[in-house]
């Protein structure tokens, strides 16, 4: 598709351009600009959320989670900034985090409460939580708001107190903030473990609280234990075993972490299982760096379904496995999966909410002639994350 190895500064513009379509195109600035359908999500308010969906036949947008989504556009935010030199979007993640604080729980018996709505309008999940918690960290790294930090910190504290498992190393799923308590959710494992961004292990180096080490290591031990097929955990939603398909981005909540793990415990276990999960991206990723929802534990997917986020997450941990291990071919096939979210870029569209972006999904056909283009804010957050870490971190090989 395009020469290997990449020229890291062929990023530049693909990447100021997506966190221009983050700031300006998708974030909420007024609670004016809403679009009708929020899923009925009872935020206090929106201003600084990012608009997660977007559909280019019927030019709407909708939400799906804006708190973790948010969290991680702040993240994206940040590194940009950091790769090229400018400040240009620190206070668009500002006003994100802003939205996150907003609502959040700052007082009482359930202070640290996110209200991270997701696959109910009414009740709190707990991984959205913790996905919207690495981008108040690194709003706060850069900028010293020690009242992001402090959130975050909350945040844990209250996952550690209410939603960890007795048996360990996992966590219940749902919070009904009305009944004050756990409840079932629609799937049927009511817990999961949960490694996301290692925010406890980031906790835990910001406070010394050995307890939230010991949850991040404890899940990570649980995670090796249920790992099937290797580098990924089909056991779990969102995953379906009786389908035999595998979430694109898996591998990369649950794998990534690993290596931090293994930096924080010297077990030689956890590189290991680091290894596998960006050995699956690396046969998961189609011959011109994409990356289909719908792939199977044989590497065979379905036709359409598109999914530019994974594929980003793909080429953050394959670049990983090149620092850490000197594999060529991982920073190879990084490279292509990075060339082509640039390829689905919009640069010159004839609609104007989604240049910049990075089309996330190929709808199948409808038996009409409408654009089966499908936006979601991930498919550019996460490419913003990887090119930036490409920029801070890569240099021509």
């Amino acid at each position: 598709m395009t020469a290997v190895p990449l020229d890291p500064s062929s990023l530049r513009e693909p990447l100021a351009c997506a966190c221009r379509w983050l700031t300006e195109i998708a974030q909420v600035k007024s609670e004016e600009a809403l679009p009708n359908e929020t899923r009925h999500h009872a935020h206090a308010t929106w201003r600084g959320a990012i608009r997660g969906e977007y559909s280019l036949a019927r030019r709407e947008w909708t939400f799906f989670c804006p708190v973790w989504h948010t969290g991680q556009a702040i993240k994206a935010l940040v590194l940009a900034g950091e790769a090229l030199g400018t400040d240009e979007f620190l206070s668009a993640a500002r006003l994100g985090a802003d939205f996150l604080l907003a609502n959040s729980v700052r007082e009482g018996p359930e202070r640290g409460l996110i209200f991270a709505y997701e696959d109910d309008p009414d009740r709190i999940n707990t991984s959205a939580i913790l996905e919207a918690l690495d981008g108040l960290f690194h709003l706060a790294r850069t900028t010293g708001d020690l009242d992001c930090r402090g959130v975050a910190l909350d945040a844990l504290d209250w996952v550690a107190r209410r939603m960890y498992a007795p048996a360990g190393g996992a966590f219940f799923d749902c919070w009904d903030p009305a009944k004050r308590g756990i409840v079932p959710n629609r799937f049927t494992t009511p817990w999961r473990p949960l490694l996301d961004d290692a925010v406890f292990l980031t906790g835990w180096e910001l406070t010394g609280r050995e307890e939230w080490k010991r949850i991040a290591v404890a899940t990570a031990e649980r995670l090796l234990r249920e790992e099937d097929p290797p580098g990924n955990w089909i056991g779990y939603r969102p995953c379906n075993r009786t389908l035999g398909i595998l979430h694109p981005r898996h591998a990369w909540w649950w794998g990534a972490p690993m290596l931090r793990i293994f930096k924080a415990t010297g077990d030689g276990r956890f590189r290991e299982a680091f290894r596998r999960a960006a050995a699956w991206y690396g046969k998961a990723l189609r011959r011109d760096g994409g990356l289909l929802r719908g792939t199977f534990r044989d590497f065979s997917t379905d036709s359409f379904g598109h999914a530019t986020s994974g594929a980003a997450c793909a080429a953050m941990m394959l670049w990983d496995a090149w620092r850490e291990f000197g594999d060529e071919e991982a920073a190879t096939l990084a490279d292509r999966a990075l060339a082509f979210c640039m390829k689905v870029q919009f640069r010159t569209p004839t609609d104007p909410n989604v240049k910049g972006a990075i089309l996330e999904k190929v709808l199948p056909p409808d038996g009409t002639d409408r654009s089966p283009y499908h936006l979601r804010d991930l498919g550019t957050i996460f490419f913003v994350q990887a090119a930036a870490k490409r920029l801070l971190e890569g240099k021509n090989r």
